[in-house]
């Protein structure tokens, strides 16, 4: 079966038309994962029922994703776990043999990793970059390579990273010229990709009893209608996976997705599992939270509801592209604005339209409408407002964060070392503070940042255990720094909680962690639960000191009366006003803060007939911002003009999020579907 698509309105995400319901260009389908005994391990030597704070990074390219080559990135997977584990590796610009120049090394190692590569042109991207491969001369490869320019590159005004990756598309969407007349060539060629990929994975995963590194077998999804982001990574909890990745060119839309994902995971019975984790939201243009399925019959939208229920416990709140977490001024939200919902916007020198309600296209260009769906607090509100209409509510999302990073370089998030995310394009301070006013926001590299953290509570650094923290959603996100917040909440919770000495095993048996759902099936004939939220600082190291914490805060979200998305937030520890500032001339850090902060709250507003969501945010002190540590670095006559910007941050605050806790009344739980 084959698929119709015009290769520029694939570039463009323009979407496409397929002669088969099922969307998948390959013949046959891509299989299903088969039945294998897994590898044997040890058990770790280091497990706490308690569960401990491990971080992560769950989104991560190498030279195998196709935008990374395009840079000069011609690191694997095998580099990048190198580099998660403490070993330095070499970044662009290459010289003369094809090597890179630029040393770099993490100084504190992850806990976990996941490298996911582009499924798209998997198989293009290694048929034109190795040399004597069957068509490493053919046109495409050429322009792939940068060697020539394609027609439609100059009739569509499309440059860089763009123009060169025409150079694998045709109008079927996959170019014959590379993959061959049956794309037969393409097929074999991802199936290796996809080997190497998993081949990676296995060699890095630590099986002994000391479980200091966990890998994930995974890729990316990038699906980008109308140039809206609504890409996902696909995590496997183990070696048992499908033949082939599934990508946007195989199953244009995410439900399609998700049924490949039963189909050839989930439901085979061989011990095949997947979640998916859907990315930057904040450009979606209100399709990453999208109901689409409102013009089904009652149950089929239970079904559909479900299913991405299932499948998408978590979603990344922050990374390179900006935070996802809210906006102030968004349609239909009630509430006083927060002052940080600020923070690291990648649309910040527009003032794009309201999409109300609806979705809208071109926000990877830095186009078009903004929702309040692009925004985890607000989907959560969102799905709050679905399981009152359906019984289901296919938002219950926890938090995690990661870098998204470019350079096969995770869990590389210091604002004090950040060398850039995308090659040789921004190798230096120079190229990353650079300015140009007439370029759409979202691709200036001054307003990325180098991305965040994947927290898990879980028993021990093992496969199983990280992913079913990530299933359960006991996970959290941080900006960069190793931040450990917990949050729970219970009815018996005692208003003294933080002074007990066993206050986590106390949670544990009395109330829900972060991730969970409190009923009402225990609640006291009136009051509201206990909300407890802690969080120790990040040590930091001996030569980068971790930040001090300012203030605890937690975050509530509900459907009103008047149908508008509420939203209020409460500190709950710490102060706002402790003095902490930040010297701007050597970005020294000034004023008192904690080491560890502990909170317990009562909803004062709490309605025990109203569903509601909470989740707690951790504040650092002020720090400097990665730009302006770069730009006080350089003479000021030396200094360009990405420095002079006046909208652009010298400070931040880092910060960490634990995934939300739900209340629902029981009255609700299991509603009926409207007829």
């Amino acid at each position: 079966m084959r698929v119709y698509c015009l290769g520029i309105l694939v570039l463009l995400g323009l979407g496409c038309t397929y002669d088969s319901p099922d969307g998948d260009p390959w013949s046959p389908p891509g299989g299903a994962a088969r039945a294998s005994a897994l590898r044997s391990r040890q058990a770790c030597a280091d497990r706490d029922p308690e569960r401990r704070a491990f971080f992560g990074d769950l989104h991560v390219h190498t030279g195998f994703s196709m935008d990374a080559r395009t840079r000069d990135v011609v690191l694997t997977p095998d580099d990048a776990y190198r580099y998660a584990t403490g070993e330095p590796i070499a970044l662009p610009p290459l010289d003369g043999r094809g090597q890179g120049t630029r040393t770099v090394s993490l100084e504190r190692p992850l806990d976990f990793a996941a490298v996911t590569d582009h499924a798209e042109f998997l198989a293009e991207v290694t048929i034109c970059t190795t040399p004597g491969s069957v068509a490493y001369d053919s046109k495409g490869c050429r322009i792939y390579r940068g060697e020539e320019t394609s027609w439609a590159a100059w009739l569509f005004g499309i440059h860089g990273v763009g123009s060169r990756i025409l150079g694998l598309l045709a109008l079927s969407g996959r170019s014959e010229e590379i993959c061959g007349p049956d794309l037969e060539r393409c097929r074999l060629a991802a199936a290796a990709v996809w080997g190497e990929t998993q081949d990676a994975a296995e060699r890095w995963y630590d099986r002994t009893s000391a479980c200091r590194f966990t890998t994930f077998p995974a890729w990316e999804y990038s699906a980008s209608p109308r140039q809206s982001k609504v890409h996902r990574n696909v995590i496997l909890r183990n070696e048992i996976v499908p033949e082939l990745p599934i990508s946007w060119i195989d199953e244009p839309s995410a439900e399609g997705l998700w049924r490949k994902l039963h189909e050839r995971c989930l439901d085979t019975d061989t011990g095949c599992d997947a979640l998916a984790i859907p990315h930057n939201m904040n450009l979606s243009n209100g399709r990453a939270f999208e109901i689409w399925y409102r013009d089904r019959p009652p149950a089929a939208q239970q079904a559909a509801a479900r299913l991405r229920a299932g499948l998408e416990p978590v979603a990344e709140m922050t990374q390179i592209k900006g935070d996802s977490e809210c906006r102030n001024g968004l349609w239909g939200v009630a509430g006083a604005a927060d002052e940080f919902c600020d923070y690291e916007k990648i649309r910040t020198t527009d003032q794009p339209d309201d999409c109300e309600g609806e979705t809208g296209s071109g926000a990877m260009r830095g186009d078009g409408c903004i929702s309040r769906v692009d925004f985890v607090r607000y989907a959560l509100v969102e799905g709050l407002r679905e399981e009152s209409r359906i019984g289901v509510n296919p938002f219950q999302i926890g938090f995690i964060g990661s870098t998204d990073t470019h350079n096969a370089t995770p869990g590389a998030v210091s604002e004090d070392e950040y060398a850039g995310s995308r090659g040789a394009r921004v190798a230096t301070p120079l190229q990353r503070l650079r300015y140009d006013g007439e370029s759409a926001a979202m691709r200036n590299e001054i307003l990325r940042n180098p991305g965040g953290l994947a927290g898990v509570w879980a028993e021990e650094n093992s496969r199983d255990a990280i992913f079913e923290a990530l299933r359960r959603r006991e996970t959290f996100a941080t900006s960069g720094p190793r931040i450990r917040p917990r949050f729970f909440a219970g009815w018996n919770l005692p208003a003294d909680a933080c002074d007990q000495p066993d206050l986590v095993r106390r949670a544990y048996d009395v109330g829900v962690p972060m991730g969970g759902e409190l009923g009402e099936n225990s609640a006291p004939s009136s009051g509201s639960p206990t909300f407890v939220v802690t969080a120790l600082s990040d040590p930091g190291t001996s030569t980068q000191p971790g930040g001090l914490l300012q203030r605890l805060q937690i975050v509530k979200g509900w459907v009103g009366a008047d149908g508008r998305f509420h939203q209020s937030v409460h500190d709950v520890a710490g102060t706002a006003h402790n003095g902490a500032a930040v010297d701007l001339r050597t970005c020294a850090p000034e004023g008192p803060g904690y080491r560890s902060l502990c909170g317990s709250w009562r909803d004062p507003d709490f309605d025990p007939t109203q569903p509601a969501v909470y989740y707690a945010r951790v504040l650092e002190n002020p720090s400097c911002r990665w730009s302006w540590r770069q730009c006080i670095e350089l003479p000021e006559s030396d200094r360009p003009n990405g420095c002079r910007l006046p909208w652009l941050a010298k400070t931040i605050q880092e910060r960490a999020w634990t995934s939300p806790i739900w209340f629902t009344p029981a009255t609700q739980a299991g509603a009926e579907p409207p007829a």
